[in-house]
C-alpha cells in the first residue's frame, strides 16, 4: 500500500513525541494550503520532527462534536408515529409534518432522503410564503449542481422549484415531477417596460365609454366613470352613491390624499379593463396604497402580483420590502423574501439583508405571515447559517427567532438544542447548559449529552459521568451514550465505553480516532494505522484522512502523507490542512521530493495501478496531482467526480462535475456533464434526452456510456434491455482510455447476463480484466455461478479480494458462492471492514430464522437498525415479527420503512396484511367476550 509493503511501513523508527495544539504557529499566512504544492529548492532535514510540533493530535485534546440536530431515543418508533400522523393528517397539516420528518431524519445523513422530505413538504404547502421558503430550500439543497451563468431567480425547468410557481396560492401535488411551463422572458418584456408613462391625452387607451365625473389632483383632472369606480369597493360605492357630498358633485378633490394624477388616471383605466401591467412600477405603488386605503381588494391583489413579478434582484427586493411591510402585503413580501433566500448563502453576508432578518423590529413587522411560516423561514436561515459557520451573534439571533416562532415541542427542542451547540462552540458553557436543559425538558434526551459536556467543561467531571450513567441505565443504550461517557472516564473503563460505543454504533468516528491516537502514543504503530484504516474504509471524511496523514508524517512516510492530503483537498478544496498550524516552508519541504519528478506518463501508470488495486483514495490523489500539473485537462475532473461518487462523497462529486461543465470547451461535453447532474437529482428521462442530444452533436464514448447507464436504470423488461448492448458497443468503438473502456466492458457483461447471454458476458468480463478493470472479477464470478460452476465463482472472488485495497464488497459477494460456514466468515469480515453494509446482518438473521432461533434473528437485525434503519432491514424485521405473531411490532417496522420509501410495494402489502390480521384478532377477542 502506497508503494510500500504493509509491515515494512511500520518498521520506521521515526516515532516522535506528541505536542499540544497549543504550540504557537509562526505562519503569517492564513491559508497554508495555497502554497502546499510549490516546488521549493530547499529540503530541510528532520522535516517530520519539525512538522510534528505544529499541532499533532493528542488524546487529551480529542473529543467528538455535539450534533446540532434531533436524535430520537427510538428512531423507529418516532418514524412510525410520524407515518401514522402523516397518513391521517389534513392537507393543511401535512407540509409541516414532512418538515418534522426532515428534522428527525437529519441524523441519518442521507441527502436524497432529506431532499424527498423537502419536496413533499413543498408540494403540500398552500400558503405562498411557505412555498417560497421551501422552494428556496430545495434550490439551496442542490447548490452543488448549479452551473455558471445561472442566476438565482432563473427557473431550472422543474415546477416544484420555479420562483413563479411559488408565488401562486394552493398546493402543488401534481407538479412534483412536472416541467415548468413558465417563460424565461425578462420582467420588462413580460409586463411592459417600467419606462412607459401614461399620457393624459391618451388616458382611455381607445376605450370610448363616456366619463361622468372626475378626480382633481392639484390643477389636473382624471376623468372617470362613476359606476366603475364605485364597483371597486364598498368605501368608493358609499362615497359616490351614498349620502356624502361627493355623490352629488361632478368633480372630487383628491389633492390631500397623497396620490398623483397619473395614479388616478391609472385607477380609471383599471376600473375599465382590470389591468395594471401597463403602468410604471411607481404608479402601481401608488395604486397599492390607494387600494389599501379604500379597501379595493381586487385592485390590491392585482397590484401585489404586478409588483411581485418585478422583484427580480437583490436591490429591488431591498427597495420593495419596505413597502411590503408598510402595506402588509403578503405576496409582495414573499417575492422579496424569495430573492433573499434564493441568494443564500451569499445574502447572509449582506449587511442589509441580515439587518432585515435580525433587527429587533423584524418579529413585529413579519408577524402577519403567521408563526408557522416564520418558524419555517428562520429554521431554514439557521441551518444555512450553521453550515456557513456564521458569526456567533447573528447565528444566535436567527436561532432565537426560530425558538420564538416555534409551536410544537420538536420545534422548540430543536431550536434550543442548536442554540446550546452554538453557545458551546463559543465557550459560553453556562448559557449553553441552560439551553440544553430546556431542550431536554421537552423530551429531547440527546440534549443531556450537551448538559454533561458543559458540566465537564466547567470542571464538574464526576457530575457529567453520573448524568451519562443515569441516561444509560434509564434508556435503551445507544452508541452515543457510551461515547459521551467515555470522555469522563479514565483508563480501562474509558476503553470499555469506547468499545461498547463502537459495538452499538460502529459508524461513530470518535472511538476509532481516539484509539488510533492512543495506540500511536503508546508506540503501537501498526495497531494505530489499523484503527484509522478501518474508519476510512467505510467513512471517508477530510478529518479521518488528515489523521492518517499525520500518522504517515510521524513515521516519516511523506509520500503516503501527501497522497492522503491530496485526497483531502479533493473532498474539500478549502480545507485547512493540519488545522492551519504548519509553517509554509515546512509544508513546501514536505512536498518537494514528490512534486518535481513525475511526468504525465508516470501519473497515468500510477493511476492504472491504483485503479487496478481498487484503491479509490489513491486514484483520487493521482487525479488531483494530474490536474494540478495541467488544469486544462477537464476530462480529469469528470473522472474525479466518478471516483468521489464511488466513495459516497456526493457533494464533492457534484462540485467536480459542475466545475467540469463550467470549463467544458464543447457543447457535446457540456451536455454529458449536465446529464450526469440531472441523473444525480433523479431526472432520468431528462438525462436520457441530454445524452441523445450529445450523441447527435458528437459520437463520443462518454455520451454513449451515459445513455447506456441511464437506460439500464429505467427498469426495462427482458425484451427491452437488449437495446442497451448496441449502445455500449458504440461506446467501445469511440476513442477513450483503458480505464473507461474497462468500465464499459464491465457494464456490457452485466447487460449480457440480464439478457441470458452468459458466454458473451464471460467474454466481456475477461476483456475488461485484460485492461486491468479488477472489479470485473465480480461479474465473471456471477457468470460462473449462473453456469453452476460454484467453485470457479468462489475462486474468482478470491482473486478480487487478493488484489483490492477495498475488500468489504468482495467478501460480501463471495459469501453468495460459499458454503454456509465459509459464507458466515466472509460476511463477518465484511461487517468488520464496513459496518454500514446491512446485507450481512440480514443474511445472518435469515440463517438464525431458518434454525428457528427467532429471538436471535430479530436481535441481529436490531443491531443494524440501531445505527442504520434501512428499508430492507426494517422490512425483514417486520416479516419476522409477523411470522412470530407480533403484529403491532410488524406494523411499527412497516410504518418506519414507509417513511423511508412510501411506495415500496412489498412493505405496503406486509403492512396491509399486518393491520388486517390485527383487526381480525381484535374482532375475535370481542366476539369471545
Amino acid at each position: 500500500m502506497r508503494n510500500l509493503k504493509l509491515f515494512e511501513r511500520f518498521k520506521s523508527t521515526q516515532i516522535h513525541a506528541f505536542s499540544s495544539q497549543d504550540s504557537p504557529s509562526t505562519s503569517n499566512n492564513d491559508s497554508p494550503r495555497m502554497k502546499f504544492f510549490r516546488h521549493p529548492k530547499s529540503n530541510p532535514k528532520s522535516i517530520s520532527r519539525s512538522l510534528l510540533s505544529h499541532g499533532f493530535p493528542t488524546t487529551e485534546l480529542l473529543e467528538p462534536p455535539l450534533d446540532p440536530y434531533l436524535k430520537p431515543i427510538d428512531l423507529v418508533e418516532s418514524l412510525s408515529n410520524l407515518y401514522r400522523r402523516i397518513e391521517s393528517s389534513l392537507d393543511s397539516e401535512t407540509s409541516m409534518l414532512y418538515l418534522e420528518l426532515y428534522a428527525v431524519l437529519r441524523s441519518l445523513g442521507d441527502a436524497k432522503l432529506l431532499r424527498r422530505c423537502l419536496i413533499n413538504a413543498r408540494s403540500y404547502a398552500c400558503d405562498v410564503p411557505c412555498k417560497v421558503v421551501l422552494s428556496a430550500w430545495l434550490r439551496f439543497d442542490r447548490r452543488a449542481h448549479e452551473l455558471v451563468g445561472v442566476e438565482s431567480m432563473d427557473c431550472n425547468g422543474f415546477a416544484i422549484e420555479c420562483p413563479k410557481t411559488s408565488l401562486t396560492h394552493g398546493d402543488d401535488l401534481d407538479l412534483v415531477n412536472e416541467h415548468c411551463s413558465c417563460s424565461k422572458v425578462c420582467e420588462e418584456e413580460g409586463f411592459g417596460s417600467d419606462g412607459v408613462k401614461i399620457s393624459l391625452a391618451d388616458e382611455f387607451l381607445g376605450l370610448d365609454e363616456v366619463s361622468d365625473f372626475s378626480f382633481r389632483v392639484g390643477l389636473e383632472k382624471a376623468k372617470c366613470v362613476r359606476s366603475r369606480i364605485a364597483a371597486l369597493s364598498r368605501p368608493f360605492e358609499a362615497m359616490l352613491y351614498g349620502s356624502f357630498v361627493e355623490s352629488r358633485t361632478s368633480e372630487i378633490d383628491f389633492s390631500e390624499n397623497g396620490i398623483s394624477v397619473e395614479a388616478m388616471v391609472a385607477l380609471n383605466i383599471y376600473s375599465r379593463i382590470k389591468r395594471v401591467d401597463l403602468f410604471r412600477v411607481e404608479t402601481v405603488f401608488e395604486l397599492l396604497k390607494l387600494a389599501s386605503k379604500f379597501c379595493c381588494d381586487d385592485l390590491k391583489s392585482a397590484c401585489e402580483a404586478r409588483l411581485a413579478s418585478s422583484v427580480t434582484n437583490l436591490d429591488k427586493a431591498l427597495t420593495f420590502v419596505e413597502i411590503a411591510l408598510e402595506e402588509r402585503t403578503k405576496l409582495l413580501l414573499s417575492a422579496c423574501l424569495q430573492v433573499f433566500l434564493r441568494e443564500l448563502p451569499q445574502s447572509l453576508h449582506n449587511p442589509k439583508v441580515m439587518r432585515f432578518f435580525c433587527c429587533s423590529e423584524a418579529k413585529e413587522q413579519l408577524s402577519f405571515l403567521g408563526s408557522e411560516c416564520l418558524f419555517l423561514l428562520y429554521y431554514f436561515l439557521s441551518q444555512v447559517g450553521m453550515e456557513e459557520k456564521l458569526t456567533t451573534e447573528p447565528m444566535l439571533i436567527l436561532l432565537e427567532r426560530t425558538r420564538e416562532f416555534a409551536r410544537a415541542n420538536w420545534q422548540k427542542a430543536l431550536s434550543l438544542h442548536q442554540m446550546g451547540c452554538v453557545l458551546f462552540d463559543r465557550k459560553d458553557y453556562k448559557a449553553a447548559q441552560f439551553h440544553f436543559r430546556l431542550a431536554s425538558s421537552l423530551g429531547h434526551v440527546y440534549s443531556l449529552a450537551g448538559v454533561s459536556r458543559t458540566e465537564y467543561k466547567q470542571g464538574q467531571r464526576y457530575s457529567a459521568y453520573k448524568l451519562m450513567t443515569y441516561i444509560i441505565s434509564n434508556h435503551k443504550p445507544q452508541g452515543w451514550m457510551y461515547q459521551e461517557r467515555s470522555l469522563y472516564n479514565v483508563g480501562v473503563e474509558k476503553l470499555k465505553d469506547l468499545a461498547t460505543a463502537t459495538e452499538l454504533d460502529p459508524t461513530l468516528t470518535f472511538p476509532y480516532k481516539y484509539r488510533a491516537v492512543m495506540k500511536f502514543e503508546q508506540k503501537q504503530v501498526k495497531e494505530a494505522f489499523e484503527e484509522v484504516d478501518r474508519l476510512i474504509q467505510f467513512k471517508l471524511t477530510p478529518d479521518s484522512l488528515e489523521l492518517r496523514a499525520w500518522l504517515f508524517l510521524a513515521i516519516g512516510d511523506r509520500e503516503s502523507c501527501l497522497i492522503d492530503i491530496r485526497a483531502v483537498l479533493c473532498l474539500e478544496p478549502n480545507y485547512v490542512v493540519f488545522g492551519g498550524k504548519m509553517r509554509d516552508d515546512l509544508v513546501e519541504a514536505l512536498t518537494a521530493q514528490y512534486t518535481e519528478v513525475e511526468s504525465e506518463a508516470d501519473c497515468w501508470v500510477r493511476l492504472y495501478e491504483r485503479w487496478s488495486a481498487v484503491d479509490d483514495v489513491g486514484a483520487l490523489a493521482v487525479v488531483h496531482q494530474m490536474l494540478q500539473n495541467d488544469p486544462s485537462k477537464n476530462f480529469l475532473r469528470f473522472r474525479q467526480s466518478l471516483l468521489l461518487l464511488r466513495l459516497n462523497c456526493q457533494g464533492a462529486a457534484m462540485r467536480c462535475l459542475r466545475m467540469a461543465w463550467n470549463l467544458a470547451t464543447s457543447e457535446a461535453e457540456r451536455l454529458v456533464y449536465e446529464g450526469w447532474l440531472l441523473y444525480d437529482m433523479g431526472y432520468v428521462d431528462e438525462t436520457l434526452t441530454k445524452a441523445e442530444k450529445a450523441i447527435s452533436i458528437q459520437r463520443s464514448f462518454e455520451a454513449f456510456f451515459l445513455k447506456a447507464y441511464v437506460l439500464s436504470d429505467k427498469n426495462l423488461g427482458p425484451d427491452e434491455i437488449s437495446c442497451i448492448v448496441p449502445v455500449l458497443e458504440e461506446a467501445l468503438k469511440c476513442p477513450s482510455d483503458g480505464l473507461r473502456k474497462g468500465q464499459a466492458l464491465n457494464n456490457l457483461g452485466s447487460i449480457y447476463i440480464d439478457c441470458g447471454m452468459l458466454d458473451q458476458a464471460e467474454t466481456a468480463y475477461k476483456n475488461a480484466l485484460e485492461v486491468k478493470h479488477t472489479r470485473a472479477h465480480q461479474g465473471l464470478a456471477r457468470v460462473y455461478f449462473l453456469k453452476n460452476q460454484r467453485k470457479e465463482a468462489c475462486e474468482e472472488m478470491t482473486k478480487l479480494i487478493e488484489k483490492a485495497c477495498s475488500k468489504a464488497a468482495a467478501y460480501e459477494k463471495r459469501s453468495e458462492y460459499c458454503e454456509r460456514e465459509k459464507a458466515k466468515e466472509d460476511l463477518d469480515m465484511a461487517t468488520t471492514l464496513d459496518p454500514l453494509r446491512t446485507y450481512p446482518y440480514r443474511y445472518r438473521a435469515a440463517v438464525l430464522m431458518d434454525d428457528q432461533r427467532e429471538t436471535e434473528a430479530v436481535e441481529e437485525l436490531s443491531k443494524a437498525i440501531a445505527f442504520r434503519p434501512e428499508l430492507q432491514t426494517l422490512h425483514l424485521r417486520a416479516a419476522f415479527h409477523e411470522a412470530t405473531g407480533k403484529l403491532s411490532l410488524a406494523s411499527q417496522d412497516c410504518e418506519a420503512a414507509l417513511c423511508l420509501d412510501p411506495d415500496h410495494t412489498e412493505t405496503l402489502h406486509l403492512y396491509s396484511r399486518s393491520k388486517d390480521q390485527t383487526s381480525s384478532t381484535e374482532t375475535t377477542i370481542l366476539d369471545l367476550e
